[in-house]
């Protein structure tokens, strides 16, 4: 019965949350464009099924997700785990299986992301499949995973955050000069997607774990971060793949140039 209270709770949150949009939508289609809204049934039934998804999701990252990383992130930080003995000096080498996993979680989590998805999707679509939608998503999700890993060791050293995201957009401009244009639209629009329903709760709840279990750091200064580093680094991943398939592409031509008789 708790359990179902729960879900009530989150529903009426959920529908409080969602009620501005519908409010905006039907003010302007019955003021600005004084239309009847076209398909009325079927926008009513896609708001029911949003508001129970949305709600069901909310319900899992509180049950499942956020534990499941704090969880993940105490156990990877045992010193037991670690094999260090109580009291020791612990180094940043320490901690390499939590950097192996949060690549991993970071990998994954983009790979399933939604929003990245469509995205892909479309890019594949208006490219006219020059740009394949599996390419560009598994491009994200290794600048996510790389990032991940880069801010778990920033949060197991206690550096500063702005020096890491500085540098990072330092080599997304240097490599805007070198890319090409048609490329650096979708590779900045790839670094928004990935923050969105599944990365974000996964890797927020591992860097508030990390920071609460790990001597010396905390939850409110060095638990928070590892978003900005899932946002940048997919940028820089996209603009190098699309450098390296521009420089294969080169390669390519000028070995068949040399080929002809």
């Amino acid at each position: 019965m708790a359990f179902l209270s729960d879900i009530g709770t989150v529903i009426f949150a959920t529908a409080f949350d969602v009620l501005p949009i519908v409010i905006i939508l039907f003010v302007f289609q019955a003021l600005v464009i004084r239309k009847k809204p076209a398909h009325l049934k079927q926008i009513v039934i896609g708001f029911v099924y949003v508001l129970i998804g949305l709600s069901l999701f909310l319900v899992g990252l509180n049950e499942a997700l956020f534990p499941l990383g704090k969880t993940m992130a105490r156990q990877l930080t045992d010193p037991g785990f670690l094999g260090i003995a109580a009291g020791a000096d612990i180094h940043w080498r320490d901690y390499l299986w939590v950097y192996a996993f949060a690549a991993a979680i970071g990998f994954a989590t983009t790979i399933a992301e939604p929003s990245l998805i469509a995205v892909a999707l479309k890019a594949q679509e208006v490219s006219g499949g020059a740009m394949k939608a599996l390419d560009l998503r598994i491009a994200v999700a290794f600048g996510v995973a790389f990032g991940v890993a880069v801010g778990t060791y920033r949060i197991v050293t206690g550096t500063p955050l702005p020096l890491y995201i500085m540098a990072g957009y330092v080599v997304v401009i240097l490599q805007t000069f070198v890319a090409s244009k048609k490329i650096i639209p979708l590779a900045f629009d790839s670094g928004g997607v990935t923050t969105s329903t599944v990365t974000v709760p996964v890797v927020a709840a591992l860097g508030l774990g990390l920071a609460s279990t790990i001597p010396g750091r905390s939850p409110l200064i060095d638990g928070f971060g590892l978003i900005a580093f899932a946002s940048v680094f997919p940028i820089v991943s996209v603009l190098g793949y699309d450098m390296i398939v521009t420089w294969l592409k080169r390669l390519d031509k000028h070995d068949s140039k040399e080929d002809t008789p």
